[in-house]
């Protein structure tokens, strides 16, 4: 018996499979980036909802897959294999709300999900860019996976977190007791010197799904 949620896991397998998150399949494929989006997978009233044969035809024409390619997708319900479920939510709206606690984590129910390669750190996650802010380092549709645990070392890019709560891709130039320099990822000619006790947290981007 075919069930929803088979459908839906093979739309997420396969924007994974490509490096895209939902909303980033669903951009690529001409379609409202919500389109995908967990909140679009009930009706107001509860009731699940299929995705449309037009939708399902638009990812399959923009990621060049076949059919029998997303049909081989449905039912692997061992997605870990392929994947992993990763909170989400879109870099521009990262530094409002309460997403983080006070290590960085990811917290709350404003995130959405993805599908990513495996990532052993648990409190992992990813930030949609939305625009072209970032380029042409990170380009719009592109998700930051940015992993809390992970080492951080001079050169690497990272996500920063001021005192005042304002969140931005940045390269970490050096890092002393006292002070933290970096390098915006756009802008080489403007860097940013932190004293330390501005700084909240910093985690470091260990990929780019693009």
């Amino acid at each position: 018996m075919l069930r929803h949620e088979d459908i839906w896991r093979a739309v997420d397998l396969l924007g994974a499979k490509y490096g895209m998150s939902a909303s980033g399949l669903a951009r690529r494929a001409g379609l409202d980036p919500t389109t995908f989006n967990k909140s679009k997978r009930l009706s107001k009233d509860g009731k699940r909802r299929w995705p449309s044969t037009e939708s399902i035809a638009k990812i399959l024409e923009a990621t060049g897959a076949s059919l029998a390619e997303f049909v081989s997708l449905i039912g692997q319900e061992n997605a870990g294999v392929l994947a992993q479920r990763l909170p989400v939510t879109g870099y521009n709206r990262a530094g409002s709300g309460d997403f983080f606690n006070p290590s960085g984590h990811p917290v709350g129910d404003g995130w959405d999900e993805m599908l990513a390669p495996h990532v052993t750190d648990p409190n992992a996650y990813g930030l949609e860019i939305g625009g072209d802010g970032l380029e042409p380092v990170f380009r719009d549709g592109d998700v930051l996976i940015v992993s809390p645990a992970a080492s951080i070392r001079r050169g690497d890019r990272v996500v920063v977190r001021t005192g005042q709560g304002d969140i931005a891709a940045k390269q970490l130039l050096h890092r002393s007791a006292l002070k933290i320099e970096f390098k915006p990822v756009n802008r080489p000619e403007m860097d940013l010197c932190l004293e330390a006790d501005e700084l909240a947290w910093m985690s470091r981007i260990i990929w780019v799904s693009q």
